[in-house]
C-alpha cells in the first residue's frame, strides 16, 4: 500500500466506501443502525486508507496526549517484566504516562490494539519484536507515529529496533551443551508461527547442532507455551522416552523452570542425570533449586534505551532517525548444566 501524503479524514473514507460522511460516523457510533454490507464497505475503506478516528480531538486538538502505548505479548509471567519496568521508568521521568496492552501472541489482535491506541492519540508506540502484520507496519508509517521495536535486533529492520539477535542466543545455548560433550539433546519450544524471538532461537540452536553433526530424534523436540505447568508436563513426556536425552534446551527460562520441576518430580538429579538450560535470565532463575544456567538477554538495558529513544523521537530531537542497537547475549553459568553422565 502506498504511504499517504496526508492523514486521511472521514470524508476520504466516505468517498472510498461510496457513502456519506454521516453514514461513516453512524457506523462508528451506532453500528446497529447501519446495514452489514455498508459497514463492511466502510471497514474496508478504513483499512485501505489507514484512517484513525480522533476520539480526543475536542480536548486534545493541537496538543500531545502525554501518553505512550506499549504492546506486549503477555504480562502473565516474568518474560517482559524487567523490560516493561525499565521502559516505564524512563518515559515516566519525562512526563509521559504509559498505556500497556497485551495481545497473547496473536498478531491480528495486536493490530486491533494498535488501532485503538492510535485512536486515543498516543504520542508513540513500543512493540515487541519485529514479527508483525504488514498492516501494522503500514499503519505506523501512514500515521507517522514514532515507534520502536523492542527485544529483537535486525540490521535491516523496517522501524527502529533495540534488542539482541535471538539467533545468536539459540546458537550459543546449543553450543554450550555441545562443548560440554552432550550429543543427546532435546528441545522444548513454543509455537513459532507468530513469535520471531522463538523462531530465531530455534533456527540458531538447530544451526549449531547441525554444525556439530548432532541430530535431534523425532519426539525430542517438543512444544509447550510459556507456562511453567505446561512446560513441566511437556518435559515429563519427553523424559519418559527411552532412551532419553542427556540435556534439554529450553526456548526461555519460563519453560526451563518447568523442566527443572519435571526432572525433580521424576527423581532425576540435575545436572548429574540431566542438564537443563534456558534463555533470558529472568527474575527467579538464580533462585531456582538448582540455579538455572541460562543465556542472559539484558532486558533492563534494552527497555531503558528503547524508552529514551522513543521519548527523544517524540520530542523531535531525532524525527527521521531509524535507530538499530544491538545488545550482546551472555552465558550465565549456574548449576543446571554439566557434562553428560557416563554411558
Amino acid at each position: 500500500m502506498r504511504k499517504q501524503s496526508t492523514k486521511v479524514d472521514i470524508i476520504s473514507v466516505a468517498k472510498a466506501a461510496g457513502v456519506s460522511p454521516s453514514t461513516v460516523s453512524r457506523s462508528f457510533n451506532h453500528p446497529e443502525l447501519v446495514r452489514p454490507a455498508t459497514r463492511k464497505a466502510i471497514a474496508a475503506a478504513v483499512r485501505d486508507l489507514g484512517y484513525i478516528r480522533n476520539r480526543a480531538a475536542q480536548t486534545m486538538h493541537g496538543k500531545r496526549s502525554g501518553t505512550i502505548g506499549l504492546i506486549v505479548p503477555s504480562v502473565n509471567n516474568a518474560i517482559f517484566s524487567e523490560l516493561i519496568q525499565s521502559f516505564s521508568d524512563i518515559v515516566e521521568e519525562e512526563g509521559f504516562t504509559i498505556l500497556i496492552s497485551t495481545h497473547g501472541f496473536d498478531l491480528r489482535k495486536e493490530y486491533e490494539i494498535l488501532r485503538k491506541l492510535l485512536e486515543h492519540r498516543v504520542d508513540g508506540i513500543g512493540i515487541i519484536g519485529l514479527d508483525h502484520l504488514d498492516e501494522t507496519y503500514q499503519l505506523l508509517e501512514q500515521q507517522e507515529i514514532p515507534a520502536i521495536a523492542i527485544w529483537n535486533y535486525e540490521e535491516d529492520s523496517r522501524i527502529s529496533c533495540i534488542g539482541a539477535e535471538n539467533f545468536d542466543a539459540g546458537w550459543q545455548t546449543a553450543n554450550h551443551l555441545i562443548e560440554l560433550g552432550h550429543r543427546k539433546i532435546g528441545m522444548i519450544f513454543p509455537q513459532i508461527g507468530e513469535n520471531d524471538r522463538a523462531r530465531a532461537r530455534l533456527r540458531g540452536a538447530q544451526g549449531a547442532l547441525d554444525a556439530a553433526g548432532v541430530t535431534v530424534p523425532k519426539g525430542w523436540c517438543t512444544e509447550a507455551p510459556y507456562s511453567v505447568g505446561h512446560a513441566k508436563q511437556a518435559c515429563m513426556d519427553l523424559l519418559a522416552i527411552s532412551p532419553r536425552p542427556t540435556a534439554i534446551l529450553c526456548a526461555n527460562d519460563i519453560i526451563a523452570h518447568g523442566a527443572i520441576h519435571a526432572a525433580n518430580r521424576l527423581g532425576l538429579r540435575i545436572p548429574q542425570d540431566i542438564s537443563i538450560i534456558g534463555i533470558g535470565d529472568f527474575p527467579g532463575s538464580a533462585e531456582m533449586e538448582p540455579a538455572l544456567t541460562t543465556m542472559r538477554i539484558p532486558a533492563m538495558r534494552i527497555g531503558g534505551l528503547a524508552g529514551s529513544h522513543l521519548v527523544a523521537t517524540i520530542a523531535g530531537d531525532r524525527p527521521d532517525e531509524v535507530l538499530r542497537s544491538k545488545f550482546d547475549v551472555e552465558l550465565v553459568l549456574r548449576a543446571t548444566t554439566a557434562p553428560p553422565p557416563a554411558a
